[in-house]
């Protein structure tokens, strides 16, 4: 009689490890993206969920990138555009990376603009690559810059209600601008920012106050108090600005409805 064989479970007690270990690894990076109420809106691997023109924008090493090339310039701005919501109240995280030349900004409470394709109106965060506006907060399309790197600011309406948006902007800024704080001097605040390098947008949109945040540090805060031209809900879209060829990118986009 033939001796009988010893049946061996070590391969099947690998599979079951590995599949387990698979399966805590999905659960630890979801856990991850929902750590404190915040979802990921970007996957890293798809522009699933955004609309943009693919001319400009696509996704690269779990980056959404948009870039201009000299062979594609821009004759308008244009937007990439998140199609989950028209968020009110909101933080939302992010890590952005822009060429020296690159302009572009995280625009939010906006609205589409009729009759140009992926055109939005609405508050920015700026972004730029020579890092003059990183921080501050300037409206698209709108009352143009509502604070300054470096500025708390209380914005009231126009004494002149029935004048058009031109009549009550000048230097490319609103003219019912209150400057009523300091955030800290120009000079080291820029400091804060990382030329080329990878820098953390957080921006927290609550009611009429909007503070946007790089690396940790508070660069603009506004209370909109203008009850004809402010918004309290709307889209969410990253840009490329008419320029020379540029790069930006932004990975990591994570938001918290308040």
């Amino acid at each position: 009689m033939l001796p009988k064989k010893k049946l061996s479970f070590r391969p099947i007690l690998i599979l079951l490890v590995g599949l387990t270990g698979m399966s805590c690894n999905q659960a630890l990076s979801q856990s991850k993206s929902q750590k404190g109420g915040f979802k990921q809106i970007f996957d890293g691997k798809s522009l699933k969920g955004w609309e943009g023109d693919p001319q400009y924008w696509r996704v690269e090493n779990g980056s959404m990138v948009g870039e201009i090339t000299p062979d594609k310039l821009l004759k308008t701005n244009t937007f990439i555009i998140w199609r989950g919501g028209q968020p009110k109240d909101f933080e939302l995280v992010t890590e952005f990376r822009i060429s020296e030349s690159g302009n572009s900004g995280i625009n939010y409470r906006s609205e589409e603009v009729s009759g140009i394709p992926f055109a939005l109106r609405g508050y920015q965060a700026d972004i730029d690559g020579k890092n003059k506006y990183t921080g501050q907060n300037y409206e698209e399309r709108g009352r143009t810059t509502l604070a300054y790197r470096g500025q708390k600011t209380v914005i009231s309406s126009p004494d002149n209600a029935l004048a058009s948006l031109k009549d009550n902007i000048k230097n490319n800024a609103w003219t019912s601008v209150n400057v009523v704080g300091s955030l800290g001097n120009i000079d080291e605040l820029n400091k804060q920012i990382k030329p080329e390098g990878w820098n953390e947008c957080r921006l927290v949109v609550k009611g009429n106050r909007l503070q946007h945040y790089v690396n940790g540090v508070l660069m603009s805060d506004v209370t909109d108090n203008d009850t004809i031209h402010r918004k309290m809900a709307g889209l969410l879209g990253v840009q490329v600005h008419v320029g020379p060829p540029m790069k930006v990118e932004y990975r990591n986009i994570r938001l918290k409805e308040l």
